[in-house]
């Protein structure tokens, strides 16, 4: 395949080094990037190499800390922002997906999802990772040839050719063909805080995100609700793909409210895992306490309200449901969230599902979580 770029110099580029100077290295692949590595002020230079493990890659040795770098889902994007690292952010699978947005909160933390090369254009091709040429892919690789139709050797020649495949698919617990390490969103976060370098941000990011959850718990009511997780098959919606509340990141604000999921003892089955679409008459027979409907995107309360609420509240079966009668149709977030995102989902499902502990009171300080995506915070 063509490279895309040309080299001018007639030295061995850094992608020729790694496929014809030995990738593996001590069982582990080798991939070249730029040097630096975290201490508690920031970015210190170092020419030492090191190693991460994360399954099912396994271990990936890097000669320094990569530079340039893009996930397909924003769940790891999020994480690279967390860690300081968006600079370095060249592409997404898609921008819609990518609840960038959020950082509008957030004191000198931006992404610009223009500037994002998207990497799902009809499909997604092996030309748009050569064109790309980052320092490291955050993808589990089987989900490229789970979900993206790629095959094993397609996988094997971008790791060989251009750089190596860091991920772990966390969002879902549901795939039949993930059957090796499930990680939690911390779990992940903290591997993906190895392979830049960066520990004492995600240190900095979990002794906050364990307060602010140890306040949350603290508030929250003895009685919580049963929440049906939806996702509109066309809007206004006259069906639903329904999600499971699991394990899988996309469920961890869910779980850390303490809800229940509605749907799994009735016997849906998630849509991730081949669930076919469900209709009111089905929601009705469930009468599931709320509704939290999942929307990719910017979504305001206006368009969410316009849209969805109103359209069930005049609707002649959905108007039945306790959920539409009690005011509890909640905006259900984006299906990917890392340490950030999670944060604002948290927040904006503890407003909604239990407004007599949390109001409209923010959960967690904006300047902070800013300080630590830009280092200025201390251990």
């Amino acid at each position: 395949m063509k490279d895309g770029t040309e080299n001018t110099t007639g030295a061995p580029t850094r992608r020729e080094t790694l496929k014809y100077g030995g990738a593996v290295i001590g069982g582990g692949l080798l991939a070249g990037c730029t040097s630096g590595t975290e201490d508690e002020t920031g970015p210190t230079e170092t020419d030492e190499s090191y190693s991460v493990t994360m399954e099912p890659v396994g271990t990936v040795e890097f000669e320094s800390v990569p530079e340039t770098w893009f996930p397909y889902t924003g769940d790891y994007a999020d994480m690279g922002v967390a860690l300081g690292r968006s600079d370095g952010l060249s592409a997404i699978g898609l921008r819609a997906r990518f609840a960038s947005h959020l950082y509008d909160e957030l004191p000198g933390v931006s992404v610009d999802e223009n500037e994002l090369t998207e990497l799902y254009q009809n499909g997604t091709g092996k030309e748009i990772f050569y064109e790309l040429e980052a320092d490291v892919h955050l993808i589990d690789p089987n989900f490229m040839v789970n979900r993206l139709q790629w095959n094993q050797s397609d996988v094997d020649e971008i790791r060989d050719s251009v750089a190596p495949f860091v991920g772990n698919t966390i969002f879902s617990r549901v795939y039949d063909w993930h059957d090796y390490a499930d990680y939690t969103l911390y779990e992940a976060f903290e591997k993906i805080a190895q392979l830049f370098q960066a520990e004492a941000r995600y240190e900095a990011f979990a002794q906050y995100h364990d307060e602010v959850l140890a306040d949350v718990h603290e508030r929250l009511p003895e009685e919580t609700p049963t929440v049906a997780v939806l996702y509109p098959a066309d809007v206004p919606p006259e069906s639903f793909y329904p999600y499971l509340i699991d394990s899988g990141t996309q469920s961890k604000h869910w779980n850390d409210l303490h809800v229940e999921d509605a749907l799994a003892p009735h016997g849906i089955t998630d849509t991730q895992a081949g669930g076919g679409t469900i209709d009111y008459e089905t929601l009705l027979e469930i009468d599931p306490d709320a509704l939290a409907i999942r929307l990719q995107g910017e979504i305001t309360p206006a368009y969410f309200d316009d849209e969805i609420v109103s359209h069930l509240q005049h609707h002649d079966v959905a108007s039945e449901l306790q959920a539409v009668q009690n005011d509890r149709v909640i905006y259900g977030g984006v299906t990917y969230q890392g340490p950030i995102i999670h944060l604002f989902q948290l927040e904006r499902a503890a407003q909604e599902l239990y407004p007599d502990a949390f109001g409209d009171e923010q959960l967690f300080d904006r300047q902070r979580v800013a300080d630590i995506v830009n280092g200025a915070f201390q251990q």
